[in-house]
This record gives structure tokens, sequence and C-alpha cells, in this order.
């Protein structure tokens, strides 16, 4: 038989082999995280559910928005700069050095602990800086108070983030899921409980909110202390773990770009949300619910990603370059799998989307024309998601970085522009330019991970010096 002919059989036979080796246990990681990230939008929206019974309701979910996205933002980017965990624990967990990846999260909750005080500081001054920048004094008056009390829920914050990563790459994600679950709940009862005056509470108003958040941030660490303290019990430590001054820079080196990469990401579509805003109250509200149904199916590649990287760094710790090859490759497919599976959705019933978020005849229209658009670029998402998260458990960090500020800031972002504004898209012409954006993306990452894994003699992923 010619050998062209026994390729197809032979790949065949080599893709069910993967398939029946990898899907198990990628999705055993991939659901329960995709869960946990679903939990943490959802949080959100339990916030404004809650704030927006008080009277001068539009006042209070503006607020309770605007405060959140600030913070979000910069205690994001400090997550992002915990990141290398996911390198450095997953690769020693893949060569049996507990040892080594306990000493990484010591390290981590000492970088963690170390960025609560930046993160707060960049916080409180946010009220400042929205003041200045002419939002409704109105709503700056609620805001401040909210962000204040949440603020202090920083430090838990960071800690539960370090403990995540550490948890994760170690294979232990069902207090992660709980965790965020069950943190809905405390939220929730501490929302009904501090804005409303309940059980011998003042009426905090919005402040209890962000009060709510903060005691459901301190849950969330506590949980995950427990768990991180059950799996150490699990295994004693042949030697005391030490806090690493060295690996404390090769987090940073490793964490750095992806917090910047992270940041990349929030910064463009908060730009396009804030370019959209000056074309009128139609567009911006057609813009947040097309954000919004998109960044709902954006979780699931998001746990996915997390999953690729845990998978792959362990296949590279215990020096199993094929199987870090191939981890990657099956959350890949499973990332994009979703997200062609969401777009059709997207595409298949846009005005059924948009009626359940308003009534409004022009809303619904204009929302419609945005999520053809995201149904377009669903796909390319997905891609670059989940390539991220695989990369990073190689140990590149700076290739989604690089690869964001091209896509991102250097094409999408002016072709939006021109397309927006130059041309009278309006919104649309906004979108398109990050849909190009996001399929350049995409097409890149997934070219980068091919390269990396088609290193077959490389064994482990070199840490910055």
């Amino acid at each position: 038989m010619p050998i062209s002919a026994t390729r197809p059989a032979g790949f065949a036979g080599r893709f069910r082999a993967v398939i029946a080796r990898e899907l198990r246990p990628t999705l055993r990681l991939a659901v329960p995280l995709a869960l946990a990230e679903l939990g943490w939008m959802a949080m959100g929206i339990v916030d404004s559910l809650m704030v927006g019974r008080l009277p001068r309701s539009a006042v209070a979910l503006g607020a309770v928005s605007l405060g959140s996205t600030l913070y979000h933002t910069v205690a994001i980017f400090a997550n992002g700069l915990l990141l290398g965990l996911d390198t450095t624990v997953a690769q020693a967990f893949g060569r049996g050095d507990h040892d080594d990846a306990r000493t990484s999260l010591r390290t981590g909750i000492v970088l963690a602990l170390a960025l609560s005080a930046p993160v707060m500081l960049a916080a409180s001054l946010a009220p400042a800086v929205v003041r200045r920048a002419g939002v409704a004094p109105e709503i700056v008056a609620a805001m401040a108070p909210f962000l204040r009390a949440l603020n202090w829920g920083t430090p838990p914050l960071l800690f539960y983030f370090a403990l995540r990563r550490y948890l994760q790459a170690v294979n232990i994600v069902a207090p992660v899921t709980f965790a965020y679950i069950s943190a809905n709940a405390v939220n929730a009862f501490f929302n009904w409980v501090f804005i409303f005056g309940h059980l011998g509470s003042p009426a905090m108003g919005v402040s209890g909110s962000g009060w709510s958040t903060c005691v459901a941030r301190i849950y969330m660490a506590a949980v995950l202390a427990a768990a991180a303290w059950k799996a150490a019990r699990a295994a004693p430590y042949s030697k005391a773990p030490a806090v690493d001054w060295v690996r404390v820079r090769r987090l940073l080196g490793l964490g750095l770009p992806a917090a910047m990469q992270i940041l990349m990401e929030i910064g463009v579509f908060a730009t396009v949300g804030t370019l959209i805003g000056k074309l009128g109250a139609v567009p911006l509200a057609a813009h947040q619910i097309a954000i919004n149904c998109a960044a709902f199916t954006y979780m699931v590649p998001l746990g996915i990603s997390s999953a690729a990287a845990v998978r792959v760094g362990n296949a590279l710790g215990r020096g199993d370059s094929e199987g870090a090859r191939d981890s990657g490759w099956m959350a890949i497919l499973l990332g994009a799998g979703f997200m062609a599976a969401a777009g059709v959705f997207l595409a298949a019933m846009p005005r059924v989307i948009a009626r359940a978020f308003t009534g409004d005849g022009a809303v619904i229209s204009a929302a419609a024309t945005l999520l053809m658009i995201a149904a377009a670029f669903q796909l390319f998402d997905g891609l670059q998601t989940v390539a991220t998260g695989a990369l990073r458990g190689a140990g590149n960090t700076r290739t989604p970085m690089i690869a964001n500020l091209a896509a991102y800031w250097l094409i999408g972002l002016p072709v939006g522009c021109v397309l927006g504004f130059k041309l009278r898209w309006g919104a649309a012409g906004l979108w398109a330019g990050l849909c190009v954006g996001l399929i350049l993306l995409g097409t890149g990452l997934l070219a980068a991970w091919h390269r990396t894994s088609a290193l077959r003699n490389c064994r482990t992923a070199e840490l910055p010096n």
C-alpha cells in the first residue's frame, strides 16, 4: 500500500488515541474551573441585582458598575502577576517535587501580600480620578464608600488568587469551584443584611454591597486555605518550605507579561466602550448587551485555558514533551468546539437574545448587529484564550503579550476607529475592528503553540533568570 494512503489512517488512529487519553483528564480540570469563572461573574450580577432595588437605582447601579470596573482592572492586573505559579507549580508537581511546588506557593503568598498595598493605594485614588474626568458627582459620591469597603477585601482576594493557582496546578480543583459557588450565597446573604439593614445591621446602601463582597472574599480565602492545609497533611514536607527571593523575581518575570496581556485585553474593550459612549445612549446600551453575552461565553474557554496551563506544565515537569503537546491541543480543541457552538447560537437568534435585555426596538436592532459580529469572533476568541494558557504552561508568557499588543492596539482598534468614525459605521465599525484583531490574535497564538509544541526535545520551560 502506498505511504500516502496509510497516513490518514495513521493520523486518525493517533487522533483517537489522543482523545481517549486526554479528553477525560482535561474535562476533569476544565469543567470545575469554567464553573469557577462563571461564579466570579455571577458575584457581580448579584451585586447589581441587589443594589438595583435601592431608591435612585440608576445612581446605585452606576456607582457599583464603575467602582467594580476600576477596582477589578487593578486587582486582575495583580492576579496576572501571580500567573507564573501556573508554570512553576505545575511543572514541579509534574516531576513529583512537592517541596518545590510548596516553595512556589509560599513565595506566591508573600508576593500576593506585598501587592496588596499598591493595589489598595491605586483603588483609593480612583474616586479623585473619575471626579476629574467629569463623572457625575452623585455617582462619585455613591461610588467612593463602596470602593473603600471593597478595597479592604484586597489582601484576602490576592491570598485567594495565590492559593487557587497552587491548588489547580496540583490538580485539586473541587475546592476552587465550591469556594466560588458558595461565595455567591455568602455574598447574596450579606448584601441583604448590609444594603437594606437586616439582622441589626444599619442600612448601608451601596457601600453595603462592598462590605458583603469583602466578607465573601475572606470566606473564599479561608476555604482554599483549608484545602491547601489538607493537601499538605496528605503529603508531608521532606523539608520546610522557605521564601525564595530569586523565585520572586522569576515569578514576576513570568507574571508581568501575563499581567500586561490581561491589561491590554481589558483595556481595549474598555476603550471601545468609551468610544461607543460618544455615539449616544442607544449604541452604548447595545454595546453593553453584546459585551455581556461575549463575556459570559468567554468564561468557559478561560476555565479551559487554566486547565491547559496545568496539563501542559505537569507534562513538561515529568519530561513528557509529547504529552504536553497532546494536552495543549486537546484543550484548544475543547475551547474551539465550545466557542464555535456559542458562535452558532449567537448568530441564530441575535434579536431574541437582545430582547431578553430590553424592549426598546432601536436598542434591539443595534444589539443584534453587534451580536452577529460577536458570533463571528467566538471561535478565534476561544483559540487565543486556550492557546495563551497552553503557552503559559510551557513558560511562554511574552508571546501572548506581544500578540495582544499587535492584534488589538496596533491593528484592531485603529481599524475599528476608521470603520466606526471615518466610514460612519458607528458601534458596528468599532466591533468589526475588534473582530479583525481577534481573528489575527487567535490565528497567531495558534501558530505560536504549534511552533512551541513542535519542539520535541524541550523538556521543561526555562524560567527567566
